[in-house]
This record gives C-alpha cells, sequence and structure tokens, in this order.
C-alpha cells in the first residue's frame, strides 16, 4: 500500500525546474493541489534561475500562509540528500547547493531531488498503486524513477535511474549531451524526434512533414507529433521508431528490477498509443525470457506535465521514508 501522511494541514510549494522551463504549484500533503502558477521559462543562466526560483516562491508564499516546506526537483545529477546539483547537460547550472541556497533564502526546510524522481513519486503516490513500478518520462531529454517496495529508489548518493543515459547503441553515431555515444536519449528523446522529423521532411519535399518544416528544414518533436495524431504516416514512422529505441530501454529495466508496472510520461508520451503500442512492441522483443514470466503492464502517466512540481511537494512534506524535509 501506498503511504500516507496525516493531513495536519500543512502546505508546501512545488517546483520543476526542467530544460526549457520552470513550473511550480502548491500541495498538501496527501498530493491535493491548492494553488499553481503559469510555467515560465527557464533563463540560460544560473544566476538567474535562481532569481526565477525566488520570484515564484515568494509569490505562492504570500498567497499561501501554511507553507511549511519548499520541494524542488531539478533536471541532472542530484547529490541525495545534500540537494547539490553536480551536473546538467540541457540546462546551465553545475555544482550547485541549491537546497542549501533555498533554505538559506526562504527561511524553509526544503528538499531538491531529481526532476524524474520527483514526478515518478507523484505517479505512485497520486495514481499508481504498484509497489514495484518504474517510470520513464521522455520530454527534452529521457529520465525516470524508480518504486521498489514502495520506496523511491535513489542509489548510493541519489543519482540512480539515469535511464537516458543507459547504453542501448554504443556503435552508433548520435552523441548525448552528456558527452557519450550510445545512450538512450539522443535516440527516443523530443530533440530525437524532432531530429528524426526534419530528415523525413528532406527526404519527402512534398510531404506533410516538409510543410511543417522551418526556413532551415527543422521540424520539432511537438510538429512531428501533431502530425502523426492528423494521420501522416511519415510522422507516424518516426514515433514508432521512437518506440523502438524506448522499448529497449524499458526492456533493459523490466530485465533487471522485475517492475509489476511501467509508467511513461513527459511530453512526447502524450501521443498515447501512436508511442506506446510500437514501445510494448519492442519492449515484448527485447525483455528476457518474455514467453516464461508475466509482463508488467506499459501504460500512460496520469498527472501529466505537473507531475514533477507535485512530486517535489510531497517529498518535501515527508513521505514516510526519510521523515520531513530538514531531516537526514
Amino acid at each position: 500500500m501506498r503511504p500516507r501522511l496525516p493531513d495536519d494541514g500543512r502546505l508546501a510549494i512545488g517546483l520543476d525546474i526542467g530544460g526549457t522551463k520552470i513550473a511550480a504549484g502548491v500541495t498538501d500533503a496527501e498530493g491535493r493541489v491548492v494553488d499553481r502558477v503559469p510555467a515560465v521559462p527557464c533563463p540560460s543562466d544560473q544566476a538567474a534561475i535562481l532569481k526565477s526560483v525566488s520570484v515564484l516562491v515568494e509569490g505562492l508564499r504570500s498567497r499561501n500562509p501554511r507553507i511549511a516546506a519548499v520541494g524542488v526537483g531539478a533536471a541532472g545529477l542530484v547529490h541525495w540528500p545534500e540537494g547539490r546539483i553536480r551536473a546538467a547537460p540541457n540546462t546551465a547550472y553545475h555544482d550547485l547547493p541549491l537546497r542549501r541556497l533555498l533554505q538559506e533564502s526562504t527561511g524553509l526546510p526544503a528538499v531538491v531531488e531529481n526532476d524524474a524522481n520527483a514526478a515518478c513519486w507523484a505517479e505512485y503516490r497520486m495514481g499508481n498503486s504498484a509497489s514495484h513500478m518504474a517510470f520513464v518520462t521522455v520530454g527534452t531529454g529521457v529520465g525516470g524513477g524508480l518504486v521498489l517496495g514502495g520506496r523511491l529508489f535513489r542509489g548510493r548518493t541519489g543519482i540512480a535511474t539515469e535511464i537516458g543515459h543507459m547504453i542501448v547503441d554504443p556503435h552508433g553515431t548520435e552523441r548525448c549531451g552528456c558527452g557519450t555515444i550510445g545512450c538512450l536519449e539522443p535516440l527516443a528523446s523530443g530533440r530525437a524526434l524532432g531530429r528524426y522529423g526534419s530528415a523525413a521532411a528532406a527526404a519527402e519535399p512534398g510531404g506533410a512533414l516538409a510543410a511543417l518544416a522551418d526556413a532551415s528544414g527543422r521540424v520539432t518533436g511537438e510538429a512531428v507529433s501533431a502530425a502523426a495524431r492528423a494521420g501522416d504516416p511519415a510522422a507516424r514512422a518516426q514515433l514508432e521508431r521512437l518506440g523502438h529505441w524506448l522499448g529497449i530501454g524499458v526492456a533493459t529495466l523490466v530485465n533487471l528490477f522485475d517492475v509489476e508496472l511501467v509508467v511513461v510520461g513527459g511530453g512526447v508520451a502524450e501521443a498515447g498509443e501512436l508511442l506506446l503500442d510500437p514501445l510494448r512492441a519492442s519492449f515484448a522483443r527485447y525483455v528476457t525470457a518474455a514467453a516464461h514470466r508475466e509482463l508488467p503492464a506499459v501504460g500512460p502517466a496520469r498527472l501529466g506535465p505537473e507531475a514533477g512540481w507535485i512530486g517535489a511537494a510531497l517529498l518535501a512534506l515527508g513521505h514516510g521514508e526519510e521523515g520531513p524535509a530538514g531531516g537526514e
């Protein structure tokens, strides 16, 4: 069973700092949303990111006097429980002691967690009851989280479950933002979908994808997904290509951890079955002993783009593992 917390009236601010935007809101200890603000663009330098976070926190705090803690889900390698962001390939910060800075600036206890871990915890607490669950998020990059035995799995220092950086094609040509060739992320992310769409548009100048290209011939992943939903065969083929690689990644996760449920979220996952069907087929092909085991269900996330900040707020209020924010 999922852990339940006493509804003592405390509220927490949750923030989700992603590769392109910062989202924020307020929840209670059961994850009920009390307040939210529109997402803002994520600035391109560390000082500006900290300023944006400060403005969002103060605005939400001024409207919600029962705020007891702040939680952040941040893209990158986050040292747990210190809350120091070691590195983040798709964002501007590096070796950033974000938890300490938040606590100093707000006077509130704070938690800083990897963004995919935070979203994973929200999906587990609010939408899915499987005590062994894998979460894969497909957006600007590819991330993920694991709940094992009802506990969020972080590894020794908090940087476990970097799903986007598992090696699936070591002899390929696409270099990941982390510097390595062969990672899942450059093959199965929203950026990869845009790259696939751009190549397909160039190969078929009279096609629907070419009509969506900008002056430089570039097609975005969002445009590919929209064309696929409208029925364009070339666009659907690119989602199938993405699903193939994601299925290999999911098969590896299931081989390693034998989870009972795989949840797929992130902006690209909004394509629904157009992505999930080829993902499931690839997963069933590559998972070990498929004919001799009960395969876990692979389904869509339920909380959408709010999962990251909702999970961060829940973690900030404590969730029955480490206790409330501020405790080690």
